[in-house]
C-alpha cells in the first residue's frame, strides 16, 4: 500500500563536510567539527518544531579511527565539551539523548558522560536524538547476531523481526528519510539494516552550513516521494488474471 505522510517520523543524517568547511576557512579540521556540533543543536530543535519524532545522526564511524590521531583525540574531547555545554539546554528543550555504537574502545570518562546524558534526559519526549558514535552498520548486524546467540536463540527461530529486536536502534522505527550533507552520494556503512526503505536526500551543503532552509527542502522532497515499500505505484492498475 502506498503511503506518503507529510512529515517523516524518523530522520537519519550523515553530517558530512565539517573538515572541508574548516579547510576553506584555513582553520584546523577540529574547528569545523565544533561548528558541526552547533549545527546539530540547531537542527535538533528545527526537526522537532516540524514534528519529527526521531533524529539519528552519524557522529563517528567505526572507520573514523583511521583518521589522524590529533583529529580523533580532538573529536573525543569535543564530545565531552559538547555534553558539558549543551546537555542542560537540550534537556530543557525536551530532547531525549541516546548513544549507540561500540563503547568498548572509548574512555571511561566518555562512557560516563554518555551515561549521564542518557539518564538525565530519559523522561523527555519532544524528540528522540540518537548519536551514532563508533558505529557501523555491519558492526550492528554482527553484534545483533552475537547477542541472539548469547541468548540461546535457535537458528530456526531467527527471522527479520527477531533480529531487529537485537539491533542497536531497536527502540526506534526505521528511518523514513535519510539525509547526507557535503555532496557525497553514499551511505558509508550507516544504518544498513534500518534504511532498507528509507527515502534518500543528498545535498551539496556542508554540515556546519545546514540550516532550516535545507531542512525544509529535504522535507519537501520527502513529501513528493511515493513510498511503496516494494508495492506497485498507486496510479498503476492491477492486472486481473483471465
Amino acid at each position: 500500500m502506498s503511503t506518503n505522510p507529510s512529515v517523516p517520523r524518523h530522520v537519519a543524517v550523515v553530517m558530512d563536510g565539517n573538515g572541508r568547511w574548516a579547510r576553506r576557512r584555513f582553520m584546523p579540521r577540529v574547528y569545523g567539527h565544533k561548528q558541526g556540533v552547533d549545527a546539530l543543536v540547531r537542527a535538533v530543535n528545527a526537526f522537532a518544531d516540524r514534528g519529527v519524532e526521531y533524529l539519528t545522526v552519524f557522529a563517528f564511524s567505526s572507520e573514523n579511527w583511521k583518521r589522524p590521531n590529533d583529529e580523533v583525540s580532538g573529536l573525543m574531547g569535543l564530545v565531552l565539551v559538547a555534553v558539558a555545554k549543551y546537555l542542560a539546554k537540550m534537556a530543557g528543550d525536551g530532547v531525549r539523548v541516546r548513544i549507540v555504537g561500540d563503547r568498548s574502545k572509548v574512555s571511561n570518562k566518555l562512557r560516563d558522560a554518555w551515561a549521564h546524558a542518557e539518564s538525565s534526559t530519559a523522561q523527555n519526549s519532544r524528540i528522540n536524538l540518537t548519536v551514532a558514535f563508533n558505529y557501523g552498520g555491519r558492526w550492528d548486524m554482527v553484534q545483533a547476531c552475537r547477542r541472539a546467540i548469547e541468548d540461546g536463540v535457535a537458528p530456526q527461530q531467527v527471522d527479520e523481526a527477531l533480529l531487529a529486536r537485537y539491533m542497536a536502534l531497536s527502540f526506534a522505527p526505521d528511518p523514513d528519510l535519510f539525509i547526507r550533507t557535503g555532496g557525497e552520494m553514499r551511505i558509508s556503512n550507516f544504518m544498513l539494516w534500518q534504511s532498507a526503505y528509507a527515502e534518500f536526500f543528498f545535498t551539496e551543503r556542508l554540515w556546519p552550513d545546514f540550516d532550516e532552509t535545507d531542512i525544509d527542502a529535504a522535507l519537501q522532497a520527502y513529501r513528493q516521494r511515493d513510498r511503496r515499500f516494494g508495492g506497485i505505484p498507486a496510479e498503476e492498475p492491477v492486472l486481473q488474471p483471465g
